[in-house]
């Protein structure tokens, strides 16, 4: 079992090789401006929640992952042009992370075919734990930078929000 962990965590971090690679061709086409930069599969905070979302947002932040995307940082002091190059990057690691799944659900598929179902399964859970989720999360970050945004645009940020209310939408 621990070899099959361990197998499929290299596979995920390969994946996300294969990722950036893919995505460094699609960011050039219209479609990626089209189709790929306004994805929304969950609209729900609730049932992000329910998926634990929070659990690998608190991972993410807490750990070594963190190093992982330093671009993906907001500041205290916000503009818009600081929004649009965050939200840049959100949708990149998003896109990023959504193409290494689908690399690795078809390396599963593979494992699936050659009959060694526990390492396709360990693999799928890996994959949707350093992949999917982390896509999702990207997707719930970009619905809060729209409410900041929202903010920003209808009026001066510091003027209209008190502090709780800045860092209940940034955190």
């Amino acid at each position: 079992m621990i070899k099959q962990i361990t197998f499929s965590i290299s596979i995920t971090f390969l994946s996300w090789i294969i990722g950036m690679i893919i995505n460094a061709f699609l960011i050039k086409t219209p479609f990626y401006k089209e189709k790929l930069t306004n994805l929304n599969f969950v609209k729900s905070k609730k049932l992000n929640n329910l998926m634990g979302i929070g659990v690998i947002k608190w991972i993410i932040k807490n750990t070594f992952f963190k190093f992982f995307n330093p671009k993906l940082k907001m500041k205290s002091k916000i503009d818009q042009n600081e929004l649009s190059v965050l939200r840049y990057e959100m949708t990149l690691a998003e896109v990023n992370h959504l193409i290494a799944f689908a690399a690795v659900v078809i390396f599963a598929l593979v494992m699936v075919f050659k009959e060694k179902y526990i390492l396709a399964l360990v693999m799928m859970i890996v994959n949707m734990l350093m992949n999917l989720y982390p896509s999702l999360l990207q997707q719930e970050n970009k619905r809060r930078l729209n409410k900041l945004e929202r903010i920003l645009n209808s009026k001066h940020f510091s003027d209209v929000a008190t502090e709780d209310e800045r860092t209940e939408i940034v955190n």
